[in-house]
Formats: C-alpha cells, structure tokens, sequence
C-alpha cells in the first residue's frame, strides 16, 4: 500500500522547507528572468550584452587551439563509444593539458580560466567526444572543486585544490537509490563520535559520475537534527571525503544507453571515519551548498547542448547538399529546408542564452538560479530537437552507426551515437520536469512573500490581518501596472531592427505576471498541484528570456562586423518562433485537458487499464520487474 495524501503533502512540505532554507538571501545584482515574471522588465540588465573581453577571448582561444589539436590526435571517440573506456592515457593527456583544473586558480595550480572560457572548451569538447566532456564536467562543474572554491576554509582549499588541478579526480555524491529529488528523504548519515572530533558515516550514493574512479568526493550526508521552536529541523551536511578511507567502496559499476565511457557507479559506505574539519560550509549547510554549487555547475551542461547542436549544424549542411533527390538536393526541399532553419535559430539562440549566464557568473554577485535553470531547459530540450532533426535529414544513415558506416566505405559520421549521447541531458542536474517547478517555486516567490499568511490556513488570525494589510498595499500599486505600464508606448530603441520583439517581450512580461497572479487568487495553495499550468508559465519566461538573449546578442554581432545581417535574420526567424509557442501556451494556460489527463492517469495507476496491456509478448520480464519492486519495496 503507497503513501497516504496526508503522508505526500507532509512530505512535500518538508522538502520544501529543506530546499527554501537553503536559498540564499541578498544579491548585489537582480535576476532579470525574476523581475520579468513580476511584470517588470529591465532591458538594462541584458542590453548591451555582456562579451569577453579581448584579453580573456584570447586566453581562451590559445587554449582552446591546444585541447584541439588533442582532441584530434589522441581521442578517438567513437572507439572510446565502443569499448567503453577512456584510456589511460587521454586522461593523462587531459591532465597535463590541466584540463582537470580549468576552473581551479592559479594560485593552486590552476588554469584560472573565466566560466565564459572554460564552458566553451567543454563545448568543443562535447562536439567531439560526450565522454571525455563528462569526465571533465563532473569533476569540476559539480565534483569537489566547485564547492571548495566557494566555500572552503584557507586550509581546505590549500590542501585539496592542487591535488584536483594535476590529477586528482573527483565527484559529487548526493543521489541515493531510493530518493531522487527529495532531499527531505535522504537516508546516509554522519553521526558524530563521542568527542565530537569525527563523524561515522553509513549509506550509499547512486549515480555518482566519476566516483568509481574518484580520489576526492563531496558526500552530502544527514547529520543530527536540531530542534527549532520546538520542531525537528532536519540537518544535512556536505563532507569531504577521500576514498582510499576504510568502508569506503564502488558497489557497483553503472551502464548506460549512451555514454558508455563515463565512470559512473553505486557507491557505498559502511562505518567512515571522517574529520569534522573536512565538513564544507557548516554543519547544517549541505543543501545550501549543493543548490548554490549546481546553480553554476549545471550551466556547464547548456554549453555541451550547444556543442553537439553545432556538430549537427555541419553535418546537416554537408549532407543536405550532397544529397540529391527528385531533382535537387534535400536542402533545397521545403520540408526539409524548415527544419534546418529552425536548427539554426534555436543553436543561435542556445548560444546567447548559455554565454549569457555564463557572462554573469564572471562579474560576480548576480541571481543567476532561475537564468542558469532556464539555459539547463532551454538548451537541452531544444539540443534534443536539434539533433532529432538532423538524424531525420541524415534518414537511415544517421540510424547507422559510424562504424557500420566506416565498414562499407561511407564516412562515420556518429549521428546514432550523439543521440544516445543526448538524450540524458533532459534528466540529469535537474530533469525538464523537477526545473519546471523549481523555476516555477522562485517565479512565484514574490507573491508568496507578500501573501503566504493569507493563504496558509495553519497561519493565525492576527498574522493573517497583518499580511493581509501588507498585501494589500502592494498589491494596490501592482495588479494597475501590469494592464497600465509605460510598454504600451515604449518603443525600445535599445531593440534597433529588433525592437518590435523587445517590445514583445515587455508588453507580454506584464500579460504573464498578472497570468500568475490570477492563477494564485483562483488556487491559492493548491496552485503548486497543477504542475501542467505552472510549466505552461515557466515556458512562456524561458522563451521570453531567450529572445531577450537573442536579441541583444544579434545587435552587438552586428555592430562588430555590419557587413553581415544574418545575426539579426536569425533572431528575427528564432523570436517569430517563440512567440507562436507563446501564443500557444498562453491560449492554453487554464485549459480543462489538465484535469481529464489527471484522472486518466489515476484510472492507468489504479489497473483500470490493464486491458490496454494485452497483447504482450510473455517472456517473464514483466514479472522480473515486478518481483523486483515487490523486493525493493520489502515484499508489499
């Protein structure tokens, strides 16, 4: 028998009050996505768009030019694909080039390089080999480096950061069998000894990339609660560990359908011993440090997106070219032609939304946790498209593996394999689904600062009065601004020949927040229940984010080199796009399908579709899978 409703919803709410207390509190630079979905557009926090500076372009360049010309001599990957290993020895080429220790300073033996610097390499190098770009990611994007470098403690960083830079490889262990997202379920604990100077750890990590082979890890583990105005506050805890420690072992070695070079396993731990000084940030803090690390790790995966998307840009033109049919070649078809144009709107705009982001990590001290969140979205859903077409215009050659295709005398080109390399993208560091929500919860955070009292029904009377009298006065200036804004007459030079997209993306700002302000007065608390609603919000912001992105990216494309339109052509044919998704979602925002696919659903999960089931070859994996879960679930 499964969870009761009461059990969910406790159990929600716990989460949520782990994951908000782990948020951080003071900004010195706004997000603009936040002020958007508050009807507040601030074009001067994307216009001019922020670009390298020559020097860090350059460092960047020479760098790059090394890790190619590796790339082309040393990796190999469609024999890496194959066998599924990384050698040995490109992972000591990687090493010296310090390409494990991109973004560690110099001063600990790094390269030091900018975010900007370093997620172009890693598209580079995706472009190339998916292995080798997560090998390298995991280690420094979300392994031990990311966090030590934001929180460490002088002696933490003096002792770790050169072992990382010069070969020392690392991974970030927070994903255990039985609770995915919820940290509030987290079962590995850190208990302290008696003289408080170490804590014993028991439990185990799924997926952790990189781990099986991971000198130094980051452990997130649940540490003794406290109690806090007479309830329990639950506690968990980041360490680092080294895996030469005693109890410490690789359980199990992952597979997977693409990818199959990564290190990736099930990692136990049975009675660790580890030093309360190897804890990172502070007991208690182990959330915090997670979210704030994957706020600027996850931006490495938009990049990689942008990578393999450039790949199918060249090989769809070289083959839509090459390739004649009825009279002219499959490029110059209509059916075809559209998707390629498509292809080359969203990478371009890909592009401007990952360098974007990744441009504000570099100045420092900007909100960039619904910006970096929507690039993880944006960028591996439209990557998934991308390369989804270019196999179709590829048709059964890009369904051939490249090795098939280098057997009967035809060039390899691994369509097949940058698929099943692909497709994880849309799942890890965040699935599409548990993002929508994220960005959902901090787009609605505004409101629920001005109104939760009201709405909370455990919320007492006077607290209600109070908020309501709060809200109330906000709300009086607030809700008129958005149907009565200076949009309407505006004409956003900063937009140039775009300025009709960027007046757009204002005026429809305001349609979006007073969208979510309607649909918190319709559902108040239960608004958090229809996910389908909210993720029709959250895709109307990330597209208008994206134009906003595209478009200033395209005018200062254009104002270096004149002579070429085509920067403006693309956002031009990107924006029309997203403004008939737009338009769609809009249209469909409080559409009743929600609920009959609901309860569609419930019939499926209750066995009242069985039926549907029949038909099935009877070869006994149903009943494997289903002893398995019967297991797994203790014999219920």
């Amino acid at each position: 028998m499964g969870p009761t409703q009461k059990e969910l919803d406790a159990g929600k709410k716990e989460a949520m009050d782990i994951a908000e207390a782990a948020r951080e509190a003071e900004w010195k630079h706004p997000s603009f996505v936040a002020e958007l979905f508050m009807g507040r557009y601030r074009p001067e926090l994307v216009f001019p768009y922020p670009e390298q500076t020559d020097e860090d372009k350059r460092i960047g360049d020479e760098y790059m030019e090394k890790v190619q010309t590796f790339l082309r001599e040393k990796v190999d990957a469609d024999q890496i694909d194959r066998e599924g290993v990384l050698p040995r020895d490109v992972i000591d080429g990687l090493i010296k080039l310090g390409c494990f220790g991109m973004k560690i300073p110099k001063e600990y033996s790094g390269l030091g390089l900018s975010q900007v610097n370093y997620n172009r390499t890693v598209a580079m190098i995706s472009s190339h080999c998916g292995n080798t770009a997560v090998w390298l990611s995991a280690h420094q994007s979300i392994g031990v480096p990311q966090p030590l470098k934001m929180f460490g403690t002088p002696e933490q960083k003096k002792k770790y950061l050169p072992r990382l830079a010069t070969g020392a490889i690392s991974a970030f262990a927070l994903t255990e069998p039985g609770v995915g997202s919820d940290p509030a379920k987290m079962t590995t604990t850190a208990v302290p000894t008696e003289d408080g100077k170490f804590f014993i750890i028991n439990g185990e990590k799924l997926w952790c990339t990189d781990g099986p082979d991971a000198e130094i890890i980051v452990l997130m583990a649940r540490t003794p609660s406290k109690i806090v105005n007479g309830k329990e506050k639950k506690q968990i805890t980041a360490f680092i560990l080294e895996t030469n420690t005693p109890g410490v072992e690789t359980a199990f070695r992952c597979q997977f359908m693409g990818l199959k070079a990564i290190s990736n396993g099930l990692m136990r731990f049975k009675n660790v011993r580890v030093p309360r000084e190897n804890i990172i940030l502070g007991e208690g803090q182990g959330l915090r440090l997670a979210l704030t690390t994957l706020n600027t790790g996850r931006l490495t995966l938009p990049a990689a997106c942008v990578g393999a998307a450039k790949r199918c840009l060249e090989i769809t033109r070289k083959w839509a070219n090459e390739r004649v049919q009825w009279g002219a070649p499959i490029g110059r078809h209509e059916a075809v032609s559209a998707k390629i144009a498509r292809m080359a709107a969203m990478t371009f705009a890909m592009e401007a939304v990952t360098w974007y982001t990744s441009a504000l990590v570099d100045r420092g001290g900007a909100d960039i946790r619904l910006e970096a969140a929507m690039a993880k979205l944006f960028c591996s859903e439209g990557s998934w498209k991308i390369i989804d077409d270019a196999l179709q215009i590829r048709g059964g050659r890009g369904y051939e593996t490249a090795d098939s295709l280098k057997a009967r005398g035809e060039e390899p080109i691994p369509m097949e394999r940058m698929m099943r390399d692909c497709r994880i993208n849309t799942i890890i560091e965040g699935s599409s689904e548990i993002l929508r929500l994220f960005i959902a919860r901090e787009a609605l955070d505004a409101h629920m600062r001005q109104a939760a009292a009201i709405l909370d029904p455990r919320s007492p009377l006077a607290a209600k009065i109070r908020a309501l009298n709060k809200a109330g006065g906000f709300y009086a200036g607030w809700y008129p601004r958005q149907w009565f804004h200076v949009d309407l007459w505006s004409r956003h030079a900063e937009g140039g020949p775009l300025a009709g997209h960027v007046r757009y993306v204002a005026r429809h700002s305001h349609k979006l927040a007073r969208k979510i302000f309607h649909a918190m007065a319709r559902y108040q608390l239960g608004l958090e229940k229809h996910q389908q609603l909210l993720g029709r919000a959250v895709d109307i912001g990330t597209d208008l984010f994206a134009m906003s992105a595209t478009c200033a990216r395209a005018l200062v494309s254009v104002q270096k080199n004149p002579a070429d339109r085509t920067p403006i052509e693309l956002a031009d044919l990107f924006c029309r796009q997203a403004r008939e998704r737009i338009a769609t979602n809009f249209a469909d925002f409080f559409r009743s399908n929600d609920k009959r696919e609901t309860r569609m659903a419930g019939k499926f999960l209750d066995g009242k579709l069985d039926w549907l089931e029949e038909g099935l070859a009877d070869v006994g994996s149903a009943g494997a899978i289903s002893g398995g879960l019967k297991a797994a679930a203790g014999g219920r």
